[in-house]
């Protein structure tokens, strides 16, 4: 976060308003993605009188504009920052709130709300959002003395970056805003029991990690996004040089070691990779770093590394031992854990068969497709599009689906913060804001999201704040025509029954399964018509549906000088493979 500065102290009455985008000032804060209203209208004016520090970008829906703030958090580390009006304004924040909780993306939301004196009345625009938002808040405040607002600002940020990150949210009633007062920006903080220093590990546990890294003989290193979140990317990497350790990431994790590395098994989990699962359950020790044992990552939890001991160091103390208990359950932040632990460790002794036995997992049972198909498969355009552009350093975006968990396996990530995903909530919808966010931190970068055509129009209308706020990102749009993950689980587990999971005119065969493949109409056949939609936003767009055709499309895509949405035609019948059903083990794993 950019250094916080106050400024000088003055006896001059300010409102609330002013006060609090002043904070964002204090607080490094540049960019802020804010929707007005009636409630909160005095801060968007207060706004206007600090453009010359934040850029204010409209988005077209506040959902985006929540999205857009993770962008920024996720990609920077800074907390990011968004605003809307009472109401409807501030539910439609909701989910990117919930998002960033479940995922531990430090936020700032800002609601408008109606004055004090009618809360609780069902006042036009009214919405209880602290009690709305009370278990997906980090922390949460309803702000009815304008002499608290400079404080409760301080502690939002403190609250929202501090330890395990999260959202706050701060509710300000219309009055409030427009109340003044003699600010304190270094008004003492009042938070009982609120420890904002990070945890240590001690010494000796330290000690009792080294010794067991040193016995182990099958030893592997499960990363979460805890480790990017902690900027201990390069301590976990000194750890596998120096101890020849294989190493697995979660989706959160993607990035933290480079996924072209030898030693990397990739992901784990549910659609993980064969070797990492593998090598999971014969291991007998699971040094586990920033993670919290997700079920999409253990399946059956009592049989997730059944066999081998824990080690679990996390800074959140609550998320040891509570889905899988731990041998050497370490609170710590886990960046200095790592350096601590790298000063003393020394490789185990006998992992050479090991190691070797992982690669020729890795070398036996690759992550694959059908390379045959005439057309474009979602595996092909993923592995095409990161031969073409791994080298230009890019931020890739995802939205949720089949395309998400196919990014995860073909586009190897070599640095942190280069993949945003919406992970823990899963929210459709989330690639194509969360680049916006990237973007407006990162003018001269290129940013992908790749996305699939339901996710893709769960937030469309965001086309319009790339064109309007000059955000070249390029969407890499993988158009199968259906809700491709749960098409999988109906072909998987339902015979095949179709549930309204065709996007098309439902008098349209294969709205209820019984078309002979998308994957054969051609554009003008296709619903709807993607690149009228970019076109009619004002950005580029083109169709393509011939492999041959496919890397000339991509080319034109990252050339163009804008925002551009590049429509792939792709087959419904593909699935993301290998899948272990939900609740299951490494015995059930789906491979065809």
């Amino acid at each position: 976060m950019a250094t916080a500065t106050s400024p000088k102290t003055s006896t001059e009455l300010v409102s609330g308003a002013d006060i609090l985008v002043q904070s964002l000032v204090n607080h490094g804060v540049d960019t802020i993605f804010a929707y007005p209203g009636g409630c909160s209208m005095p801060l968007h004016q207060a706004l206007t009188r600090h453009s010359d520090k934040i850029r204010t970008i409209l988005p077209r829906h506040e959902q985006g504009g929540g999205f857009a703030a993770q962008g920024i958090a996720r990609s920077t580390g800074k907390v990011g920052v968004c605003m809307a009006t009472s109401g409807p304004g501030a539910t439609n924040l909701v989910t990117a709130i919930a998002d960033a909780k479940l995922d531990s993306v430090p936020m700032v939301c800002i609601t408008g709300q109606v004055p004090t004196k009618v809360i609780g009345s069902d006042a036009f625009q009214e919405t209880p959002i602290v009690e709305v938002c009370r278990g997906i808040t980090k922390h949460h405040y309803l702000v009815t003395d304008v002499n608290d607002v400079a404080r409760v600002m301080r502690e939002a940020f403190l609250v929202a970056a501090s330890g395990r990150p999260g959202p706050v949210l701060v509710d300000m009633p219309k009055d409030v805003q427009l109340d003044k007062c003699v600010p304190n920006y270094n008004a003492d903080i009042a938070l009982p029991g609120f420890e904002a220093e990070l945890p240590r590990a001690r010494p000796e546990q330290i000690k009792q990690v080294a010794a067991a890294i040193k016995r182990a003989k099958r030893p592997i290193i499960y990363a979460g996004g805890g480790l990017i979140t902690a900027n201990a990317s390069d301590d976990v990497r000194k750890l596998v040089e120096k101890t020849g350790i294989p190493i697995t990431m979660t989706v959160m994790g993607l990035g933290v070691y480079p996924g072209t590395d030898e030693l990397s098994l990739d992901m784990l989990g549910m659609h993980g990779s064969v070797y990492s699962n593998l090598a999971v359950d014969e291991a007998d020790l699971l040094i586990a770093l920033g993670v919290r044992f997700d079920d999409r990552v253990t399946g059956k939890v009592e049989e997730f590394c059944k066999h081998g001991k824990i080690v679990h160091i996390d800074v959140d103390a609550a998320e040891l031992n509570k889905n899988k208990p731990a041998h050497i359950p370490v609170c710590s932040d886990v960046k200095f854990a790592l350096e601590e632990l790298n000063k003393i460790v020394e490789p185990p002794e006998e992992i050479g068969d090991w190691v070797a036995k992982c690669k020729k997992w890795k070398a036996d049972e690759p992550f694959t497709y059908n390379k045959e198909y005439e057309g474009i498969t979602q595996q092909h355009a993923i592995h095409t599009l990161w031969e073409m552009t791994h080298q230009l350093d890019p931020v890739i975006t995802v939205g949720v689906g089949q395309h998400q968990m196919w990014a995860a396996q073909f586009y190897k990530f070599d640095k942190p913060r280069t993949w945003l995903s919406s992970s823990g909530l899963g929210t459709m919808g989330f690639g194509l804001p969360a680049a916006m966010g990237v973007q407006s931190q990162f003018p001269n970068r290129l940013v992908i999201d790749i996305d699939g055509d339901g996710s893709f129009l769960m937030n469309v209308q965001e086309l319009a704040t790339l064109v309007c706020e000059k955000l070249p990102v390029k969407v890499l749009l993988l158009n199968n025509q259906h809700l491709g993950m749960v098409v999988q689980w109906e072909d998987r587990f339902m015979q095949g029954n179709r549930a309204h999971t065709y996007l098309g005119p439902i008098d349209n065969p294969e709205w209820c399964g019984q078309g002979d493949g998308v994957g054969s109409l051609h554009q003008e056949e296709r619903y709807p018509h993607f690149v009228t939609i970019a076109k009619g936003f004002g950005c580029g767009g083109a169709y393509v549906e011939k492999k041959c055709d496919l890397e000339a499309a991509i080319q034109e895509m990252i050339d163009y000088d804008g925002p551009y949405v590049l429509d792939v035609a792709v087959p419904y019948q593909e699935h993301v493979l290998p899948m272990i059903p939900g609740g299951h083990t490494v015995k059930d794993m789906i491979k065809e």
